[in-house]
Protein backbone atom coordinates (compact mmCIF):
# COMPACT_ATOMS: atom_id res chain seq x y z
CA UNK A 1 0.00 0.00 0.00
CA UNK A 2 1.72 3.38 -1.11
CA UNK A 3 1.42 6.42 0.81
CA UNK A 4 -0.54 8.64 -1.63
CA UNK A 5 -3.33 5.81 -1.12
CA UNK A 6 -3.59 6.13 2.56
CA UNK A 7 -3.42 9.11 2.33
CA UNK A 8 -7.03 9.13 0.52
CA UNK A 9 -8.33 6.64 2.58
CA UNK A 10 -7.70 9.20 5.86
CA UNK A 11 -9.23 11.93 3.33
CA UNK A 12 -12.51 9.63 3.07
CA UNK A 13 -13.22 8.88 6.61
CA UNK A 14 -12.66 12.32 7.66
CA UNK A 15 -15.21 13.60 4.74
CA UNK A 16 -17.37 10.77 5.98
CA UNK A 17 -17.47 11.53 9.41
CA UNK A 18 -18.51 15.15 8.77
CA UNK A 19 -21.24 14.76 6.20
CA UNK A 20 -22.82 12.90 8.92
CA UNK A 21 -22.46 15.62 11.38
CA UNK A 22 -23.39 18.17 8.68
CA UNK A 23 -25.91 16.83 7.28
CA UNK A 24 -27.31 14.60 9.16
CA UNK A 25 -31.11 14.32 10.31
CA UNK A 26 -30.67 16.70 13.71
CA UNK A 27 -28.50 19.43 14.80
CA UNK A 28 -26.07 19.26 17.51
CA UNK A 29 -28.16 20.77 19.90
CA UNK A 30 -30.90 18.30 19.26
CA UNK A 31 -32.22 14.97 19.69
CA UNK A 32 -34.14 12.86 17.32
CA UNK A 33 -37.18 11.02 18.24
CA UNK A 34 -40.18 9.37 16.44
CA UNK A 35 -38.58 10.87 13.84
CA UNK A 36 -38.68 14.24 14.56
CA UNK A 37 -35.54 16.33 15.77
CA UNK A 38 -36.52 18.23 19.07
CA UNK A 39 -34.40 20.96 20.99
CA UNK A 40 -32.28 19.33 24.56
CA UNK A 41 -32.84 20.09 27.30
CA UNK A 42 -30.01 22.17 29.44
CA UNK A 43 -27.38 20.75 31.62
CA UNK A 44 -29.84 20.23 34.95
CA UNK A 45 -33.15 19.86 33.05
CA UNK A 46 -34.84 16.91 31.63
CA UNK A 47 -37.40 16.40 29.19
CA UNK A 48 -41.06 15.96 30.20
CA UNK A 49 -42.71 16.53 27.41
CA UNK A 50 -41.10 15.44 23.93
CA UNK A 51 -41.78 18.04 21.18
CA UNK A 52 -44.26 17.91 17.99
CA UNK A 53 -45.05 20.14 14.97
CA UNK A 54 -46.18 22.64 16.71
CA UNK A 55 -44.47 22.51 20.07
CA UNK A 56 -41.41 22.65 21.22
CA UNK A 57 -39.57 20.48 24.26
CA UNK A 58 -40.94 20.55 27.47
CA UNK A 59 -37.94 21.08 29.75
CA UNK A 60 -38.32 20.87 33.34
CA UNK A 61 -35.61 20.89 36.80
CA UNK A 62 -33.72 17.98 37.83
CA UNK A 63 -35.51 16.66 41.41
CA UNK A 64 -33.29 16.44 44.58
CA UNK A 65 -30.48 14.04 44.42
CA UNK A 66 -30.22 13.95 40.57
CA UNK A 67 -28.97 16.01 38.12
CA UNK A 68 -27.82 16.07 34.06
CA UNK A 69 -24.36 17.79 33.38
CA UNK A 70 -24.76 18.05 29.72
CA UNK A 71 -27.27 19.74 27.19
CA UNK A 72 -29.56 16.21 26.74
CA UNK A 73 -33.04 14.24 25.77
CA UNK A 74 -33.11 12.54 28.65
CA UNK A 75 -36.68 11.25 30.23
CA UNK A 76 -35.15 11.12 33.59
CA UNK A 77 -31.70 12.66 35.36
CA UNK A 78 -29.21 10.54 37.08
CA UNK A 79 -28.79 9.67 40.45
CA UNK A 80 -26.13 11.32 42.30
CA UNK A 81 -23.30 9.76 43.36
CA UNK A 82 -23.27 8.49 47.08
CA UNK A 83 -19.55 8.80 48.76
CA UNK A 84 -19.53 5.55 50.96
CA UNK A 85 -16.89 5.95 54.08
CA UNK A 86 -17.29 2.71 54.25
CA UNK A 87 -15.17 2.41 50.87
CA UNK A 88 -12.94 5.05 52.44
CA UNK A 89 -14.40 8.26 51.04
CA UNK A 90 -16.13 11.66 51.53
CA UNK A 91 -17.94 14.01 49.71
CA UNK A 92 -15.70 16.71 48.22
CA UNK A 93 -18.12 18.71 46.81
CA UNK A 94 -22.08 18.20 46.91
CA UNK A 95 -24.30 17.19 44.56
CA UNK A 96 -26.22 20.03 42.23
CA UNK A 97 -28.83 19.57 39.31
CA UNK A 98 -26.29 20.06 37.11
CA UNK A 99 -23.01 18.06 38.21
CA UNK A 100 -22.43 15.32 40.04
CA UNK A 101 -21.29 14.32 43.41
CA UNK A 102 -17.30 14.62 43.46
CA UNK A 103 -15.80 12.23 46.40
CA UNK A 104 -12.00 12.26 47.76
CA UNK A 105 -10.18 9.91 50.25
CA UNK A 106 -10.59 9.98 53.68
CA UNK A 107 -7.67 11.30 55.74
CA UNK A 108 -5.17 8.59 55.95
CA UNK A 109 -6.18 6.42 52.77
CA UNK A 110 -6.00 6.74 49.31
CA UNK A 111 -8.11 6.83 45.67
CA UNK A 112 -7.81 3.75 43.77
CA UNK A 113 -9.85 4.79 41.23
CA UNK A 114 -10.72 8.07 39.86
CA UNK A 115 -13.12 8.67 37.44
CA UNK A 116 -13.59 12.39 36.41
CA UNK A 117 -12.43 14.65 38.88
CA UNK A 118 -14.14 12.18 41.64
CA UNK A 119 -12.73 9.42 42.89
CA UNK A 120 -14.99 6.45 43.05
CA UNK A 121 -12.99 3.66 45.28
CA UNK A 122 -10.13 4.16 48.01
CA UNK A 123 -7.84 2.36 50.55
CA UNK A 124 -6.61 2.79 53.66
CA UNK A 125 -2.84 3.68 53.94
CA UNK A 126 -0.70 0.50 55.09
CA UNK A 127 1.07 0.57 58.16
CA UNK A 128 4.48 -0.09 58.44
CA UNK A 129 5.24 -3.24 60.58
CA UNK A 130 8.01 -2.99 63.38
CA UNK A 131 11.59 -3.31 62.55
CA UNK A 132 10.52 -0.60 59.32
CA UNK A 133 10.31 3.46 59.09
CA UNK A 134 7.93 5.58 56.87
CA UNK A 135 9.89 6.27 53.79
CA UNK A 136 7.23 7.90 51.89
CA UNK A 137 4.06 8.84 54.08
CA UNK A 138 1.01 8.26 51.70
CA UNK A 139 -1.22 10.63 49.92
CA UNK A 140 -4.57 11.29 48.57
CA UNK A 141 -3.16 9.70 45.22
CA UNK A 142 -0.51 7.34 46.70
CA UNK A 143 0.29 4.80 49.56
CA UNK A 144 2.73 4.84 52.09
CA UNK A 145 5.95 3.44 51.59
CA UNK A 146 7.99 1.53 53.77
CA UNK A 147 12.11 0.49 54.29
CA UNK A 148 13.91 -1.96 56.67
CA UNK A 149 15.43 -0.41 59.78
CA UNK A 150 19.59 -0.46 59.19
CA UNK A 151 21.61 -2.94 61.68
CA UNK A 152 21.97 -0.27 65.12
CA UNK A 153 18.87 0.69 64.55
CA UNK A 154 15.34 0.59 65.35
CA UNK A 155 11.82 1.25 64.57
CA UNK A 156 8.43 0.69 65.78
CA UNK A 157 7.04 1.00 62.55
CA UNK A 158 5.51 4.86 63.04
CA UNK A 159 8.77 6.26 62.97
CA UNK A 160 10.46 8.36 59.90
CA UNK A 161 13.59 7.65 60.84
CA UNK A 162 15.09 4.79 62.56
CA UNK A 163 16.81 5.86 66.08
CA UNK A 164 20.19 3.88 66.92
CA UNK A 165 19.99 1.83 69.87
CA UNK A 166 20.86 3.56 73.26
CA UNK A 167 23.96 3.13 74.78
CA UNK A 168 24.19 2.21 77.99
CA UNK A 169 27.73 2.54 79.08
CA UNK A 170 28.43 5.94 77.81
CA UNK A 171 25.18 6.76 80.21
CA UNK A 172 27.20 4.92 83.15
CA UNK A 173 25.06 2.23 82.98
CA UNK A 174 24.73 -1.67 82.63
CA UNK A 175 22.99 -3.22 78.81
CA UNK A 176 20.43 -5.66 80.43
CA UNK A 177 18.56 -6.14 76.80
CA UNK A 178 20.32 -6.02 73.84
CA UNK A 179 18.37 -3.62 70.98
CA UNK A 180 16.82 -5.03 68.06
CA UNK A 181 15.34 -3.85 65.01
CA UNK A 182 12.18 -2.99 66.69
CA UNK A 183 13.05 -1.94 70.29
CA UNK A 184 15.69 -0.34 72.19
CA UNK A 185 18.29 -1.40 73.71
CA UNK A 186 17.48 -1.95 77.62
CA UNK A 187 19.77 -0.40 80.62
CA UNK A 188 20.28 -0.67 84.46
CA UNK A 189 22.19 0.80 87.45
CA UNK A 190 25.54 -0.86 87.48
CA UNK A 191 25.66 -3.19 90.92
CA UNK A 192 28.99 -2.80 92.52
CA UNK A 193 30.84 -6.14 93.94
CA UNK A 194 30.99 -4.62 97.63
CA UNK A 195 26.77 -4.20 97.56
CA UNK A 196 26.59 -8.08 96.52
CA UNK A 197 28.49 -9.52 98.71
CA UNK A 198 27.04 -7.76 101.65
CA UNK A 199 23.42 -8.89 100.17
CA UNK A 200 24.99 -12.92 99.80
CA UNK A 201 26.10 -12.12 103.53
CA UNK A 202 22.85 -11.35 105.30
CA UNK A 203 21.13 -13.29 103.12
CA UNK A 204 23.69 -16.37 104.66
CA UNK A 205 22.37 -14.72 107.85
CA UNK A 206 19.00 -15.22 107.96
CA UNK A 207 19.54 -18.50 106.70
CA UNK A 208 21.05 -19.94 109.10
CA UNK A 209 19.06 -18.00 111.86
CA UNK A 210 15.73 -19.57 110.17
CA UNK A 211 17.49 -22.90 110.26
CA UNK A 212 18.60 -22.73 113.86
CA UNK A 213 15.11 -21.82 115.10
CA UNK A 214 13.47 -24.99 113.27
CA UNK A 215 15.92 -26.94 114.86
CA UNK A 216 15.06 -25.81 118.00
CA UNK A 217 11.63 -26.32 117.50
CA UNK A 218 11.81 -29.82 116.10
CA UNK A 219 13.95 -31.24 119.11
CA UNK A 220 11.66 -29.16 121.78
CA UNK A 221 8.54 -29.16 120.51
CA UNK A 222 7.17 -31.21 123.31
CA UNK A 223 8.24 -29.07 126.08
CA UNK A 224 6.20 -25.77 127.42
CA UNK A 225 6.54 -22.42 129.26
CA UNK A 226 4.06 -24.51 132.10
CA UNK A 227 6.91 -27.49 131.85
CA UNK A 228 9.71 -25.13 132.68
CA UNK A 229 7.64 -23.55 135.69
CA UNK A 230 6.88 -26.72 137.60
CA UNK A 231 10.58 -27.62 137.53
CA UNK A 232 12.20 -24.59 138.88
CA UNK A 233 12.59 -24.62 142.67
CA UNK A 234 11.00 -22.49 145.36
CA UNK A 235 12.76 -19.77 147.50
CA UNK A 236 14.01 -20.91 150.81
CA UNK A 237 13.31 -24.86 149.45
CA UNK A 238 9.56 -24.27 150.50
CA UNK A 239 7.00 -25.66 148.63
CA UNK A 240 4.10 -23.78 147.14
CA UNK A 241 1.44 -23.78 149.19
CA UNK A 242 -1.61 -25.51 147.54
CA UNK A 243 -4.99 -23.82 147.30
CA UNK A 244 -7.26 -26.01 149.77
CA UNK A 245 -10.19 -27.75 148.02
CA UNK A 246 -13.83 -27.97 149.68
CA UNK A 247 -13.01 -31.01 150.63
CA UNK A 248 -10.04 -30.46 153.27
CA UNK A 249 -12.07 -27.05 154.58
CA UNK A 250 -14.75 -30.17 155.96
CA UNK A 251 -12.18 -31.93 157.35
CA UNK A 252 -10.86 -29.34 159.35
CA UNK A 253 -14.26 -27.72 160.64
CA UNK A 254 -15.29 -32.28 161.31
CA UNK A 255 -12.05 -32.39 163.95
CA UNK A 256 -12.35 -28.62 165.74
CA UNK A 257 -16.62 -29.08 166.11
CA UNK A 258 -16.28 -31.21 169.19
CA UNK A 259 -13.99 -29.54 171.11
CA UNK A 260 -15.71 -26.41 170.61
CA UNK A 261 -19.10 -28.60 171.83
CA UNK A 262 -17.27 -30.14 174.68
CA UNK A 263 -19.22 -29.79 177.98
CA UNK A 264 -17.13 -27.17 180.54
CA UNK A 265 -17.45 -30.01 183.56
CA UNK A 266 -15.07 -32.06 181.37
CA UNK A 267 -12.20 -29.89 181.79
CA UNK A 268 -12.54 -30.68 185.49
CA UNK A 269 -12.89 -34.60 185.93
CA UNK A 270 -14.39 -36.15 188.99
CA UNK A 271 -11.86 -35.62 191.79
CA UNK A 272 -13.69 -37.71 194.51
CA UNK A 273 -11.77 -41.04 194.00
CA UNK A 274 -8.62 -38.91 195.06
CA UNK A 275 -9.68 -38.57 198.14
CA UNK A 276 -9.85 -42.30 199.26
CA UNK A 277 -6.62 -43.70 200.39
CA UNK A 278 -4.29 -45.55 198.68
CA UNK A 279 -5.97 -48.64 200.55
CA UNK A 280 -9.28 -47.84 199.14
CA UNK A 281 -10.61 -46.07 202.42
CA UNK A 282 -12.18 -42.71 202.01
CA UNK A 283 -10.10 -40.07 204.00
CA UNK A 284 -11.44 -38.67 206.78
Amino acid sequence: MTCSFKIFILFAAVFTLNFELCFGPCARAEYEINGECCPMCAAGNYVYRHCTVDTSTTCVPCPESTYTDEPNGLIKCFSCTVCDSGQSLRVKTSCSRSLDTACEPLDGSYCTVQQGGSCRRAEKHKNCSPGQYIKHRGTSFKDTECAECPDGTFSNGSLQICQPHSKCEGLGLTEIKAGTCSSDAQCGKKTSAALIARIIFLVLIVAVAVAVIVFVKIKYKTFSCRDWFKTQPTENNHTTPVEETGFQQSTALSSVMPMLTKHPDSEHPDQSHLNTSSSGNPAI
